[in-house]
């Protein structure tokens, strides 16, 4: 018998969704390397007779592990190498100004500007930007050991511990990251086709889909970027990566005919997955995959058949065809799929075999590859704009003023009132005031339930663990808990890190359980500054029109929609068109959920939007199934229906802008009875149509 909270103590939905942790597998190799490179320090103070530069070189060691997120190995010299840097930075600014009274709140609330400002660049900008204001505080709070360069030296040394462990498996497990990521957008496409006629998975597979095609492209082009193109690694992988495209833009059009796939397909698909991980591809010898029923073919064969080997380089299929699409490698295979009559199924058929030829080839021409499917413009040329942006954009400015306005009322009341340990009061503003970590309600309110939670096991290891050598077991046992709870959530963090700053703490002050309480009470006095100063008086906070970027996706639909039956567009101009909608609109998604943990009126004015986010994934859903129906055999669309679907688009665009809450639109949307636009229209109808009461 379910059980059921009695009436008035039935706690609020946004608060649910703040404590609800977040599914993610255990990362161990990562668990393993912060235990030893949290540890290793201590140990090795410890017996140089300096275990003050042990703890120091542990704090450096803490940053590289919370910036340890990468899975690709170049990307990992980025995510954890720089924010290094900016580390070193930091501290040694910080502890310029140790001491000084209102000299160091001047400085660090100039350093708190650039910091946010920075934060707005990327991830690993905004990263940086944290390690760079953490470390400021810490030096500006606590009398450092040593000489000058001696705190720096040592924290950036325990960071670039970190990395050094990262990168001990490169030389035999390269490109490993990179197979693993194209092979994990296989699965997730194969999941939605096993999803297709099913409406509750359909949504959830695709949502995977999209987020796991976004971390490839990324994994991928950032890798690549740095090659020029010339890596046949990278380049056969981009062309793996571009050739599932097909596969995604039919399966819409399968799920709007209610029926599921048969089960060869995307078992298929999930077998292409695994030729793709383990590198398989025949390459100078003969080779031949099989399951049952899925395939059965002798690659070395199609090669000396096939005389254009570059063909598959396109990622779009020819539908005007009845051979299997590019590329031909797929012609002379044996995939025992079943035999397709309508021009879905083909559609579907057609995308499989492009999908197969692709992943069967062991060489491929990089000056075909188009990398401008996984986003629009390069990583070069993406950070420079956003570098520029930081001196233009009035974004960067003002979250750059709202960190800064924090920090500076932060460090003047420590200054005026005597509060124990007061660069606590910094630090956990640093934490919590970051616009890309979610929610800024959410985070205070997570950090405060996460410090209380590692307050418990910081008084049991600091009542119970003698110090000394004793520190050292406890550390191994500690530092894996970071990155194993870091994926549930930000409160599950937070109890995670608490017990090893506070272990670290104690070495460096001897101060004990008399270090529990102040803790307690500067987070807490962190967390009110960062709710007042940065959340309650800036109104964009709790008054945010969640509809704006919601309205530029639906405006970029509507020229979808104009542009996916043209010809002016190209097939690859569709897929890139389709691929940034479909990141866009993951984005705003993500955004949503995060204000749905928001507290009225905010979480209930997203809570009232959602149904509309949802419509406009699935009229990007119809209009792909409609192209990939035309393209396949059915009559296209008069230029009229077009017309008037995008115009009902542009009117529901210009209205959700406007708005502050929905309403609902009246719409006239005619046309022939079996037309290809007829879902989509009927997706744009209901679109119009949602209303909400206030």
């Amino acid at each position: 018998m379910s059980r059921e909270f009695p009436i008035g103590l039935t706690p609020p939905d946004w608060l649910v969704r703040n404590l609800q942790p977040h599914r993610a597998p255990l990362n161990r190799a990562a668990m393993a390397r912060a235990a030893l490179a949290m540890s290793l320090p201590l140990a090795t103070g410890l017996a140089a007779g300096q275990p003050a530069y042990g703890a120091l070189a542990s704090m450096g060691a803490l940053s590289g592990v919370i910036s340890d997120t990468a899975d690709a190995y170049r990307m990992r010299v980025l995510n954890i190498a720089v924010p290094q840097l900016f580390g070193a930075l930091g501290v040694t600014l910080g502890a310029a100004v140790y001491g000084h009274g209102w000299y160091a709140v001047a400085a660090l609330t100039a350093i708190a500007l650039v910091s946010g400002m920075i934060s707005t660049i990327g991830a690993v900008a905004s990263v940086s930007g944290l390690v760079l204001l953490m470390n400021s505080v810490i030096g500006a709070g606590l009398p450092l050991p040593g000489a000058w360069w001696v705190a720096p030296a040592l924290m950036t040394g325990g960071g670039l511990l970190v990395l050094a462990l990262a990168l001990l498996a490169w030389p035999l497990r390269a490109g490993v990251p990179e197979r693993a990521a194209v092979a994990d957008a296989y699965r997730t496409v194969a999941d939605l086709l096993a999803a297709c006629g099913d409406p509750d998975r359909y949504v959830t597979a695709r949502y995977a889909v999209t987020r796991s095609l976004n971390r490839s492209y990324d994994t991928i082009l950032s890798h690549r970027a740095r090659h020029h193109g010339r890596s046949p690694e990278l380049t056969r992988l981009l062309a793996q990566l571009n050739a599932i495209t097909p596969v995604v833009e039919a399966a819409p059009a399968v799920h709007l005919t209610g029926r599921p796939l048969p089960t060869e397909i995307p078992e298929t698909v999930r077998h292409l997955a695994e030729v793709i991980e383990t590198g398989r591809t025949g390459a100078g010898e003969h080779t031949v995959w099989s399951t049952p029923k899925t395939l059965n073919w002798d690659l070395a064969r199609d090669r000396d058949r096939d005389p254009d080997p570059n063909r598959h380089l396109n990622p779009t299929p020819d539908p005007n065809s009845d051979r299997p699409p590019n590329p031909d490698p797929a012609s002379h295979l044996d995939l025992r799929l079943p035999v397709p009559t309508t021009e879905t199924a083909r559609a579907m058929d057609h995308a499989v075999r492009h999908a197969a030829g692709v992943a069967a080839r062991p060489d491929v021409d990089p000056r075909g590859v188009d990398d401008r499917l996984g986003r629009p413009a390069a990583p070069g040329a993406r950070t420079a704009r956003a570098a520029r942006g930081v001196l233009l954009s009035a974004g960067s400015w003002h979250y750059g003023l709202r960190l800064a306005v924090c920090i500076g009322i932060a460090q003047a009341l420590v200054s005026l009132i005597a509060v124990p340990r007061s660069y606590w009061v910094a630090l956990t503003i640093t934490f919590v005031l970051k616009p890309d970590f979610g929610s800024v309600f959410s985070r205070a309110l997570l950090r405060a339930l996460g410090t209380v939670a590692g307050l418990v096991v910081a008084a049991a290891v600091l009542a119970e663990v003698p110090p000394g050598w004793w520190s050292v077991p406890v550390m191994l046992l500690l530092a894996p808990l970071i990155p194993a709870l870091t994926p549930r959530g930000y409160g599950y963090q937070t109890a995670a890190i608490t017990p090893v700053i506070l272990l670290l703490s104690d070495i460096l002050n001897h101060k004990g359980t008399a270090l529990l309480l102040p803790r307690l009470l500067d987070s807490l006095m962190g967390c009110a500054i960062a709710l007042v100063a940065g959340y309650l008086l800036w109104p964009e906070s709790w008054h945010t029109r969640v509809g704006d970027r919601l309205a530029d996706a639906v405006a970029d639909t509507a020229a979808y929609v104009e542009a996916a039956f043209g010809t002016e567009t190209g097939p690859a101009g569709h897929a890139r068109m389709r691929r940034r909608l479909y990141r866009d609109l993951s984005t705003i998604r993500t955004e949503f959920q995060r204000a749905l943990t928001e507290p009225p009126p905010t979480g209930r004015r997203a809570a009232a939007w959602w149904p509309l986010v949802v419509a406009v994934e699935r009229i990007v859903d119809a209009t792909t199934a409609a192209r990939v129906r035309v393209r396949h055999g059915s009559p296209p669309p008069s230029s009229a229906e077009i017309c008037q679907v995008t115009l009902q688009l542009r009117e529901l665009a210009e209205g959700v802008r406007r708005a502050e809450h929905l309403t609902a639109v009246r719409t006239d949307l005619t046309g022939p009875s079996g037309s290809v636009l007829e879902p989509l229209r009927q997706e744009v109808a209901a679109a119009r149509a949602i209303t909400t009461r206030h």
